[in-house]
């Protein structure tokens, strides 16, 4: 059933034109959301079933039922939560709007100023709760941020990218060369994917190019959904070409001639800066038939996400993309072999792809020399407001992580005792192991941990570990897609023993959670279940003692 929905989907090379899952998300704009009787007449024209089209249209934070009356969103975020401003920032709130008015998203990517909340379409940061009165009353001119932006080493992704006109000699020389050696460049670079599994990226465009059936996609994974993390936002608002003509770069190599962004709804500015980039592409002649004069097609297609953690997750980003409940897929086949509507599809995330373009002009021995011998080039890190100097640092892989903390971030501006590293699926990392640890994938598996997306949230000193875990896997349960029981399940019986210990006589037992805990590791079918086990026993390792109270 689920191939003949992909096929119905992507029918006669309609998929991406006449998309399904955009349909839905207009319909939630013109009528409301999950509006039966418009969604009955959306099922009929695709010819597929209601329960296809309702369960999709439910499933998604802003298509859902829930969502039809919410007039403001505030972040419910790990990084505005630590901060501590989101209580005052609704208490203002709710003397504009009622309460039922109120909704939340979760992370706006505003982790280094915190006090977040989206308003009619924009995203904002109140510095000062009283902002919000002019903020409501459009007295605010607009909620542009403002964040440190460094390098230490070689900056590759934070150095000034040159306009569309500028980079066609490069484009042009690809396309006088033939996508094998493209490959074998991007090969010989070491380049492995920037979103948390470190994955070679020339291993998915070859096997995509070899792979049977046509059309083939790229798609770029920028549902940067990890609360901390923001090193893709800036990279599609500060560096967009460098993101867009990574999948141009990314799709001759693989002999796909569509590429797909598929952009979080939480991140309003980076859609409207990466329409307008995609515009001045085509305006150079780098969008559309025969690229430059070439044999070479290429055309972007921007979608806008609904609201999905686990979007975050290739196949279920795929199945998002197809106007389906994004649930994760079983693997084989691999997306790379039947992907997107079926046919042979990469998908990377917006830093990996960003590095092509560098890969392209300097070759792949300059970017081999950056960095170590299995982890090259560089690494974004998201630094949130626990910093003396928060913002987005570039550094050489290897780099050691007190380096960042000390000298890029200016230390811990309160007390912290640990850091949560690389999203809610990351390690937890005592501030006593940072000496141990370099900014490279080894070396965080080594310590047990993850570098993942790289965003570091600091964990105050007077912040309860047991709730920061709640919080976790409370986190967990809300973004599960459903599809395996360990995830769906087990995220929330987490959550209540761990609620129950703090509020209650109630003592966990050992033996029980751990079992827990073991199960969604070994259980689930993605890292969502699977990966929130990393952070949980790291906290109780390094935080045995504090926790010790709520176990038996």
């Amino acid at each position: 059933m689920s191939k003949n929905l992909t096929a119905l989907a992507g029918r006669k090379g309609k998929g991406l034109t006449n998309n399904l899952f955009e349909r839905i998300a207009g319909l939630t704009e013109e009528s409301g959301p999950a509006d039966k009787e418009a969604l009955q007449q959306l099922a009929d024209e695709f010819l597929v079933g209601n329960a296809n089209i309702y369960g999709t249209a439910t499933f998604y934070d802003f298509t859902k039922p829930e969502n039809r009356d919410k007039k403001v969103y505030t972040c419910n975020g790990s990084a505005c939560l630590l901060a501590g401003t989101q209580d005052a920032v609704k208490t203002q709130l709710l003397r504009h709007f009622q309460p039922e008015e109120i909704g939340e998203m979760c992370c706006l990517g505003r982790c280094h100023e915190n006090g977040a909340f989206h308003f009619n379409g924009q995203n904002y940061s109140a510095r000062q709760p009283a902002e919000i009165a002019d903020i409501v009353a459009g007295k605010a001119s607009n909620g542009i941020d403002r964040y440190r932006v460094g390098a230490l080493g070689t900056p590759i992704l934070t150095a000034p990218f040159p306009e569309p006109e500028a980079c066609k000699p490069a484009i042009a020389k690809m396309l006088n060369d033939s996508p094998e050696s493209l490959v074998e460049t991007i090969r010989k670079s070491g380049l492995r994917g920037r979103g948390g599994a470190g994955f070679p990226i020339a291993f998915k465009l070859d096997a995509c190019r070899k792979a049977a059936g046509e059309p083939r996609f790229i798609v770029c994974n920028a549902d940067e959904g990890d609360p901390g993390a923001f090193s893709d936002r800036y990279l599609m608002e500060e560096r967009p070409y460098a993101v867009l003509l990574g999948m141009l770069i990314a799709g001759y190599a693989a002999g796909a001639e569509r590429g797909v962004i598929y952009i979080r709804a939480e991140y309003p500015e980076s859609i409207a800066v990466i329409q307008d980039a995609i515009a001045a592409l085509t305006e150079a002649g780098l969008n559309g038939d025969r690229i430059l004069g070439s044999d070479f097609n290429f055309r972007f297609k921007l979608i806008k996400a609904q609201g999905a953690y686990i979007c975050g997750e290739e196949t279920a980003l795929l199945q998002s993309i197809e106007g389906k409940r994004p649930e994760v897929r079983v693997r084989p086949p691999y997306p790379a072999q039947e992907g997107l509507f079926g046919k042979p599809t990469v998908v990377n995330n917006v830093e990996t792809l960003a590095n092509l373009y560098f890969v392209l002009v300097n070759g792949a021995e300059r970017f081999a020399a950056v960095g170590t011998q299995r982890s090259t080039g560089t690494k974004l890190l998201s630094l949130d407001s626990s910093f003396n100097n928060p913002g987005l640092y570039e550094v050489d892989m290897g780099t050691p992580l007190a380096k960042v903390v000390e000298t890029l971030g200016g230390g811990f501006r309160i007390p912290v005792k640990a850091l949560h590293i690389g999203g809610p699926l990351g390690g937890l990392v005592p501030v006593g192991k940072v000496p141990d640890l370099t900014v490279d994938f080894e070396s965080f598996a080594q310590h047990s941990f993850l570098l993942g997306h790289a965003s570091v949230i600091g964990i105050p000193e007077s912040y309860p570990m047991v709730k920061y875990l709640e919080h976790l896997f409370a986190f967990t349960a809300h973004e599960s897609c459903g599809k395996c029981f360990p995830c769906r399940i087990g995220s929330v019986r987490g959550q209540e023993m761990l609620h129950q210990a703090q509020t209650g006589s109630y003592r966990i037992n050992g033996e029980l959670f751990n079992d827990l805990v073991d199960t969604l590791a070994k259980g689930s079918l993605c890292a969502l279940g699977g990966g929130i086990p990393l952070p949980v026993r790291n906290a109780l390792t390094w935080f045995k003692d504090e926790l010790a109270p709520y176990f038996e």
